[in-house]
């Protein structure tokens, strides 16, 4: 169905995308006060935000004329929505600019040792826009996608959702929701540093005690990454 308001054709764009406002007028360079603005029709926006907004795969002549284009352009069902640092990744068929391939791994519990993934068998791939990476301090060629499994990090984390880990982050001392292994076996934990060199390794389910790690311990452990964003449905 055609629209005749540039605002609600713009709005129907983001939504086609599974953008939030602020993620959307973040691509395009505005607040969400202004993106909220366009889409009410109360301000227009100009050329450089609609330039930038056709990167992400925006129908630009849809949102000017109202007349869908044959593609909705290059990254067109490739958008990532981040709505309080979680994601829902839409389709991922092959990259376009300004996207970053993120591998995908299913490999909590799984034995292995080493601080990497080389030699993991990769469960597919999704393209994640570089500009809301980088907005996260994620350099594009450190992340990874992993699987989570089970309850433990319930309600932060739900089984079979998959979390987007800043490899080159292995800061303890920020604290936070880590990957990593503890005797080759690989955990989603969140860690907290204790005085002395210990650890505290805690799941965010409440039926979960916390597990110390004393500093003699500390050499079976390692940490690959810290958990950025979280990749799942949004209830």
């Amino acid at each position: 169905m055609q629209s005749t308001n540039l605002g609600e054709r713009l709005r129907l764009e983001r939504t086609r995308l599974g953008l939030s406002q602020e993620a959307f007028g973040e691509a395009g360079g505005v607040k969400k006060f202004a993106q909220s603005n366009y889409e009410r029709g109360k301000r227009n926006p100009d050329t450089s935000y609609l330039e930038k907004l056709s990167k992400l795969g925006v129908d630009i002549q849809f949102v000017v004329t109202g007349i869908r284009s044959t593609s909705g352009g290059p990254n067109e069902g490739q958008a990532a929505q981040l709505i309080n640092g979680s994601a829902d990744v839409a389709v991922a068929g092959t990259p376009g600019p300004g996207l970053a391939e993120v591998k995908l791994y299913d490999v909590e519990g799984a034995a292995g040792a080493g601080r990497d993934l080389e030699g993991e068998r990769i469960e597919g791939h999704i393209y994640f826009p570089e500009a809301q990476l980088q907005a996260l301090g994620i350099q594009p060629t450190q992340v990874a996608g992993i699987k989570v499994r089970g309850d433990s990090m319930e309600s932060t984390l739900a089984d079979g959702d998959w979390v987007l880990v800043d490899l080159a982050n292995r800061d303890i001392r920020q604290e936070g929701v880590f990957l990593l292994t503890v005797s080759g076996e690989r955990r989603i934990k969140r860690v907290q540093r204790l005085a002395g060199g210990a650890l505290y390794l805690i799941s965010d389910n409440e039926h979960y005690q916390p597990e110390m790690i004393k500093p003699e311990q500390m050499r079976e452990v390692e940490i690959l990454g810290r958990c950025e964003v979280r990749i799942g449905r949004i209830s």
